[in-house]
């Protein structure tokens, strides 16, 4: 299993509308296209206005198909085309990590 860490970095006002825009237009695109959604956070302490979403895969391969599948979705553009009009995100950093033996995510 592999697990993809994304971290946006919303400009400040604009998590909100974001949000908001995200839940409206997006979260079924991806939810049906990428599968699992391990969690969806907002930041409270640290690097303020930050958005993280976790999703699982179970291989790189599977990634790869789901993720080109939902940039083929028209839904997914419309939804891309309102987020950059928005320009709230102003950074986007991933990681895919894999869980240690131990780890209850496994």
């Amino acid at each position: 299993m592999y697990y993809e860490l994304r971290t946006y970095t919303i400009a400040p006002t604009k998590l909100a509308d974001w949000l908001a825009l995200y839940q409206s237009d997006a979260l079924a695109v991806q939810t049906e296209h990428l599968g699992k959604l391990v969690g969806f956070f907002t930041t409270e302490f640290g690097e303020a206005n930050q958005v993280v979403h976790i999703w699982a895969y179970e291989s790189l391969d599977e990634r790869i198909a789901r993720r080109g599948s939902m940039a083929a979705d028209p839904r997914w553009a419309e939804f891309s085309r309102k987020n950059k009009e928005l320009g709230a995100v102003l950074r986007l950093e991933s990681r895919l990590m894999r869980p240690t033996g131990f780890s209850p995510l496994k």
